[in-house]
């Protein structure tokens, strides 16, 4: 998968956004979490709270809300979530 497959949406929330995967399932239940004490075995999860500044997780089908610390900027981690997605699903 590419990083084209996935896409960037806004939320109402600033330090909230939306990356949609494009045709791909990530997992057959949503979850979320709001610290990497909580992922268990969940390496997807595990691997994006490793990005500097990620607060929370909310994964559903195909997209994962992402949110940010309020001091972090979205262009010094959007990409980073990218690839970290892109990889998990077989790119």
């Amino acid at each position: 998968m590419s990083q084209a497959d996935i896409t960037v949406e806004g939320t109402p929330n600033p330090n909230a956004a939306k990356f949609v995967v494009s045709g791909a399932a990530l997992g057959s239940e949503s979850r979320s979490y709001f610290g990497a004490d909580e992922v268990g075995d969940d390496e997807l999860a595990a691997r994006l709270f490793e990005v500097g500044g990620v607060r929370a997780l909310l994964i559903v089908d195909n997209f994962i809300t992402v949110t940010k610390a309020d001091e972090v900027a979205w262009d010094d981690i959007v990409e980073d979530i990218t690839w970290i997605i892109g990889e998990a699903r077989g790119s």
